[in-house]
């Protein structure tokens, strides 16, 4: 059995993306679903999914607040090489920094960058980025983004935004009053700033992807 821990550190409503990826995993032999903040779970995850809703600092902090689960994932992730998909503010955190309310906080450092505000020259364009939007681009060799390409479209809800140092660590570009991140990845991550368990089929089949790749 294959199991994928999607992490939970009390950071907003987990069952919408629990539901999504059990579909998937019944289209899936031997594949199944763990909904938890335990660190030994953490440490025999194949897989790992980091959601996050709400402000980096306090999701930083959820994180930090549980004994061990940092520690856990971070071995999970870059000493064993388990496959791991960050989701929106859980993308964010694989930065080196977040800068939400004015502070400076430190992520993961696995996508080296920072988290910055989304910026707006347009009164017509809102801030806060929330909708459906296309996909500028995408690197559609990716395993995890077999089946999309640019001209697709997933939902967003954010605020800020991950500007990588290296733009090769972008996978999916978007524009909301200027252009961004909307997917980042490299060697066993990946991350999308979309909710990818709101996106409808496009979604799923990033869902489906994650838990179908070997890096």
């Amino acid at each position: 059995m294959s199991w994928c821990v999607i992490v939970d550190y009390g950071s907003g409503n987990l069952r919408s993306a629990e539901k999504s990826f059990r579909r998937m995993a019944d289209e899936l032999p031997s594949t199944a679903i763990l909904l938890s903040g335990q660190p030994e779970h953490i440490a025999k995850a194949d897989r790992i999914v980091l959601p996050g809703v709400g402000a980096f600092p306090a999701c930083r902090q959820g994180l930090s607040e549980r004994s061990g689960l940092i520690e856990a994932i971070t071995e999970a992730v870059k000493e064993r090489g388990v496959p791991f998909l960050g989701i929106c503010v859980g993308m964010q955190l694989m930065a080196t920094t977040g800068t939400e309310l004015e502070t400076s906080c430190p992520g993961f450092d696995w996508i080296p960058g920072d988290v910055i505000k989304l910026e707006s020259g347009d009164p017509s364009i809102r801030i806060p980025h929330m909708g459906w939007n296309d996909f500028d681009s995408c690197a559609s060799g990716h395993p995890v983004l077999t089946g999309v390409k640019a001209g697709d479209h997933a939902y967003f809800v954010h605020s800020y935004h991950l500007h990588p140092r290296s733009e090769s660590d972008i996978v999916v570009g978007a524009t909301h009053g200027q252009p961004f991140a909307a997917a980042v990845g490299r060697d066993n991550l990946i991350g999308t700033q979309f909710h990818p368990e709101k996106s409808q089929a496009i979604g799923l089949r990033i869902i489906r992807n994650f838990l179908s790749w070997k890096p």
